[in-house]
């Protein structure tokens, strides 16, 4: 039975994560603003469910919280079954972008590892600040067509049927060149 006065969208419930996070650190929102790089009034809509965060938002606030984004959207979630049917598969999208995320594997208790797949519309960039968790290693397999990926300074095109893995430490890069969207699988392993 669902409780009439819990948010109901994943962004309503990203909401309130997010502020409750920012509580139990003990930051105001001027000292969160000044961390992640994130504007106090943004933060503040983004907290009152006004603003759905943009890609580079949320990965900036992942790094300040110190976990993958992954991991954030599944605290939003209820405890995640063992077998995750692709209807109960977790969505998030960021229209601006052009980002579509599924959480294929949703990070769970015990578990280092989890499954992302990833669209990137044509043209799209998506650029992350910092490691969300410095040393989380990742493998990025592309199942159709090509996206450019940045890590440590070094551009790889990478293909379909490609399959790109580092540690990651520091900022990353994601383009799609086109000329249609890319379609790629993400392995996440926490360090």
């Amino acid at each position: 039975m669902r409780d009439e006065g819990a948010p109901n969208t994943v962004d309503a419930r990203l909401a309130v994560r997010l502020a409750t996070l920012r509580t139990e650190h003990g930051w105001s929102l001027d000292e969160l603003s000044r961390r992640a790089g994130v504007s106090r009034s943004t933060l503040s809509r983004l907290e009152r469910g006004e603003l759905s965060p943009t890609t580079t938002m949320l990965g900036q606030l992942c790094t300040v919280y110190g976990r993958t984004m992954s991991r954030l959207l599944m605290e939003v979630e209820a405890e995640p079954p063992q077998l995750v049917p692709a209807a109960r598969q977790p969505v998030w999208r960021d229209e601006r972008s052009g980002f579509v995320r599924r959480s294929v594997s949703p990070p769970h208790a015990g578990l280092r590892a989890e499954i992302v797949e990833g669209t990137l519309d044509a043209g799209a960039d998506i650029s992350y600040e910092n490691a969300p968790v410095p040393g989380v290693e990742q493998h990025i397999w592309v199942l159709d067509g090509t996206v450019e990926v940045t890590v440590d300074r070094t551009v790889h095109t990478v293909r379909a049927g490609d399959c790109l893995r580092f540690r990651l430490r520091g900022p990353s890069h994601f383009h799609c060149p086109g000329p249609r969207r890319v379609r790629y699988a993400l392995m996440i392993v926490l360090p």
